[in-house]
This record gives C-alpha cells, sequence and structure tokens, in this order.
C-alpha cells in the first residue's frame, strides 16, 4: 500500500489556506467562511477527493472546538437539528453520485445569496417572531446533505439559527457540537463509498498541524468580540461562500 501524498504544488497553495479558513470558521470567529474551504480545495482536485482529505482534519478542529465551547451550546437547539443533520448524512450517502456536486454547490450558494438579500432588503425587526421549528428541521436536513457532499453545510443552517439572535458564543457553541456530530457520521459512509484511501489519508496527516491553529485563534477572538462585529462578519463570511459556491455550480 503505498502512502505517497499529493504533489501538485497548486494543491499545497490553495490547501492550507483552505485548512486555516475552516479552522476560524470552527471558531466562530470566521462563521460562514468554512463552507469556502472545500470549493477553494476543489480548485486543484475533484470536491469528493477534496472533501475526503478534508474529514480527517475536520475531526481534529471538531475535538478542539468541542473541548471550548461543550458548555456553550443550546441544548433544545440541538434536540431539533442534530436529527435533522444526521437525516441529511444519510440522504448524502444514499442518493450519492446521483447529483454532480457542482450542482449542489450551486444552489446552495443561490439559496444563501437569497437568504442575505432577504435579510437586507427585509431587516428583522427586533420583536420579529422566531422562525417556525420545521423550518429549522428542513434546513438541518440540507445542511447535513450538503456537508456530506462538500462540508458546505453551514449556510443551510445558519439560515436558520441567525434569525435567533443569541449570543455570539451560544451560536458558536452550537454549530460546533452539531458539526462535530454530523462530521463524525461522514465516516463510514466515506469508507463505504471509497473516497478514503491511502493517498488522502497521507495528505490529511502532512497538513494535521495547521487544524487547531485557526481554532485556537479564532476562539480567542470570538470571545472579545461585540455581538454586532461578531454576525456582521458572519454575514459577509455567508456572501462570499454562497457567491463562490454559484460560482462553482455555473462554472460546472
Amino acid at each position: 500500500m503505498s502512502f505517497s501524498v499529493i504533489s501538485d504544488p497548486v494543491f499545497w497553495v490553495v490547501a492550507v489556506p483552505a485548512v486555516l479558513m475552516m479552522g476560524l470558521a470552527k471558531s466562530g470567529f470566521g462563521a460562514g467562511f468554512g463552507a469556502l474551504a472545500t470549493p477553494l480545495m476543489a480548485l486543484a482536485l475533484p470536491v469528493p477527493q477534496a472533501a475526503a482529505i478534508m474529514l480527517p482534519l475536520l475531526a481534529v478542529m471538531d475535538a478542539f472546538g468541542l473541548a471550548a465551547l461543550w458548555r456553550e451550546a443550546d441544548r433544545a437547539l440541538l434536540k431539533l437539528l442534530l436529527p435533522a443533520g444526521l437525516l441529511g448524512t444519510l440522504l448524502g450517502t444514499l442518493s450519492f453520485g446521483l447529483m454532480p456536486a457542482h450542482a449542489v454547490a450551486g444552489i446552495v450558494g443561490a439559496l444563501t445569496l437569497l437568504f442575505l438579500a432577504q435579510r437586507l432588503f427585509f431587516p428583522p425587526h427586533a420583536d420579529a417572531p422566531a422562525p417556525p421549528r420545521w423550518l429549522g428541521f428542513g434546513l438541518g436536513i440540507a445542511a447535513g446533505y450538503t456537508s456530506f457532499v462538500a462540508h458546505a453545510g453551514s449556510p443551510p443552517v445558519m439560515a436558520y439559527v441567525l434569525p435567533l439572535r443569541l449570543q455570539p458564543m451560544i451560536f458558536t457553541g452550537t454549530m460546533a457540537v452539531f458539526f462535530a456530530a454530523v462530521n463524525a457520521s461522514k465516516w463510514i459512509p466515506y469508507a463505504w463509498l471509497g473516497l478514503i484511501d491511502a493517498r488522502n489519508l497521507a495528505t490529511s496527516l502532512l497538513l494535521m498541524p495547521l487544524a487547531p491553529v485557526g481554532v485556537l485563534i479564532g476562539v480567542r477572538l470570538a470571545r472579545r468580540m461585540r455581538p454586532t462585529l461578531f454576525y456582521r462578519l458572519v454575514s459577509i463570511g455567508m456572501f462570499l461562500t454562497g457567491a463562490k459556491l454559484l460560482w462553482d455550480g455555473l462554472r460546472g
């Protein structure tokens, strides 16, 4: 069995910032930017291979994120979102290959931009009611599915969670627990689909030292950030993510 790593220099140029970007997203400081990581890495690799390389790195990031943020999570919200997210990964497994990854990316990107446009032109009032739970369950399924396909699950679930106006660290902790569970559920399906092989794992191991860096930096910054600035950065990250995913979908 060969344990050679990917040698294409273009891959390493995009992989290093992609891993750091995902780490920042895991901390909550760069929430919204994480969905850019796999599309960025996919500039040099097919999307399924990029997702497979990212999965072990996500496991390390999730461990650091959970250690720092476990107590901050909203348990009631997780009871709604977690079953939906796991159902989404199951649907992703059963339908793998039926819809091209770029088509999924394009749909997620378009919906993300529509959500942001709606919030920009019709901003919610302070006393606006919380979105209905059935919407949260549906978007949780979408998050699990798009996370399985391209680790791009944050835009759908944030479309439900952002209007809840949680405190930044509660938002961050809830997202950390949700995606740790979703990412853990991908291992067996990815192996079953043949996405985890020796070359991809060796490449992941070489990138592994970068995995906790973005998380640890981001957690420190998120704890010191004003809520207004925090959510402004989340919206910027969602916009960039939506634009990039839509571009990937249109480009094919």
